[in-house]
């Protein structure tokens, strides 16, 4: 059985700090209460396996492959009839990953005990995001919370696979160019010191690029890259806690979409995950303010998210919210158009389905032609560099060799 490590205010109205056994960090909190004590923080202590297992599981953690994976299952045994807490006593004795059965554990204990199932997702923010949460709430609400699991298990799947295209079209990329920087490492600190500096003990000029690019190795092999590095590192720390604040976060979006050639393409996703997140919250039966109120948390772009608030209020004013989306500057006019027409005619969560998928199979094309254009340019940009430093390091050696003629 789990121990958990607790910090509380008893009775008396001190701090105290202790241990408690117990099934789950629920369990804990009732335990701790049953004895008029008040647990600010319930934290479980591992054994080493745990610890082991609790680190490999971060991967799946990551890839949200288990959620969707917990979603479809509890959909199917929720839609076969089978009792909520059935299927969470179920569910967890399928899960390998230590963390997420404990979770599981505790959801169950406090459904069992009268909690709604939505209030006990709430606490679980690394694995149940705010849409989750929301359309789980519908389900409970009508009574359809098997129909409403299958909804938020497609569109898991469907946004992961969206973003499995991306990661895939990045990857040759990128590991080209980590093993081109490889080389030019090898090449600028081992083999062109090495033969520079034979050839100055021999008594022979340098070539004017050869010298150069034996400074850059020095650079690189001396406490200098210390201080670059360093310095790198601050500057990418002071930006990050900078792109975390509302306006940072708002000037890097707006920066982005405006990018001569990724910022379409990144237009095309915002547009497309908003269009395809509100269709979903729609479909399940969540109200339109709430929707938005969602969309605007999950949508990953600021200008975005401030044309979502904005519609928002307009809603509820009793507007509509065509005209902040069409004045974002993210949505294009005849897109926003659409919007309107779909809201119009009384069917928007049908509008937004098509124009998510259309913007879906239009980002495919676009990564695709982007993918294409941009793996033979990374070859030829490298080719060049490694060319020249080949040059550098050549050169020396063939006037070497035409002296002794």
């Amino acid at each position: 059985m789990p121990r958990y490590h607790y910090t509380a205010i008893a009775a008396s109205g001190k701090k105290i700090k202790g241990s408690i056994t117990a099934e789950s960090p629920y369990s804990a909190r009732k335990q701790l209460r049953v004895r008029s004590i008040h647990p600010s923080s319930v934290t479980q202590v591992r054994s080493r396996a745990e610890s082991k297992a609790a680190l490999f599981s971060i991967f799946a953690k990551r890839s949200k492959t288990q959620i969707i994976d917990f979603t479809q299952q509890m959909a199917t045994l929720l839609n076969s009839g089978i009792k909520l807490t059935e299927a969470l006593s179920v569910l967890t004795m399928q899960t390998s990953d230590v963390r997420f059965r404990n979770a599981i554990i505790d959801i169950r204990d406090r459904v069992v005990t009268g909690e709604s199932f939505t209030d006990a997702l709430k606490d679980y923010s690394d694995y149940f995001d705010v849409i989750f949460v929301s359309m789980v709430r519908v389900g409970e609400v009508t009574g359809s919370l098997g129909m409403s699991l299958s909804m938020i298990a497609g569109f898991m799947e469907k946004r992961q696979r969206v973003e499995s295209k991306v990661m895939t079209a990045m990857i040759y990329p990128i590991v080209l160019i980590l093993f081109c920087l490889a080389a030019i490492l090898i090449l600028t600190t081992k083999v062109i010191p090495t033969i520079g500096e034979q050839i100055k003990r021999s008594g022979q000029e340098l070539p004017w690029i050869t010298e150069q690019l034996m400074n850059v190795g020095y650079v690189l092999t001396s406490w200098w890259l210390v201080v670059v590095i360093m310095a790198i590192i601050g500057i990418v720390w002071g930006i990050r806690r900078f792109l975390k604040t509302d306006r940072g976060a708002y000037l890097r979006d707006k920066l982005l979409l405006s990018l001569p050639l990724f910022g379409p393409l990144i237009r095309q996703r915002v547009v497309a995950r908003f269009a395809s997140t509100l269709s979903t919250l729609l479909s399940s039966g969540l109200a339109m303010a709430e929707s938005l109120r969602v969309v605007a948390e999950v949508t990953g772009n600021g200008l975005m998210k401030r044309a979502i608030k904005q519609a928002r209020e307009r809603i509820l004013a009793g507007a509509d919210i065509a005209t902040p989306l069409r004045d974002s500057g993210v949505i294009d006019p005849v897109i926003a158009h659409m919007v309107a027409v779909g809201e119009k005619s009384g069917e928007l969560e049908k509008m937004l389905k098509n124009i998510s998928d259309n913007l879906e199979a239009s980002t495919d094309i676009v990564i695709e032609r982007l993918s294409a254009a941009i793996e033979p340019l990374i070859i030829i940009v490298m080719a060049a560099i490694v060319g020249v430093i080949a040059y550098a390091t050549i050169l020396p050696i063939l006037e070497v060799s035409a002296g002794k003629f």
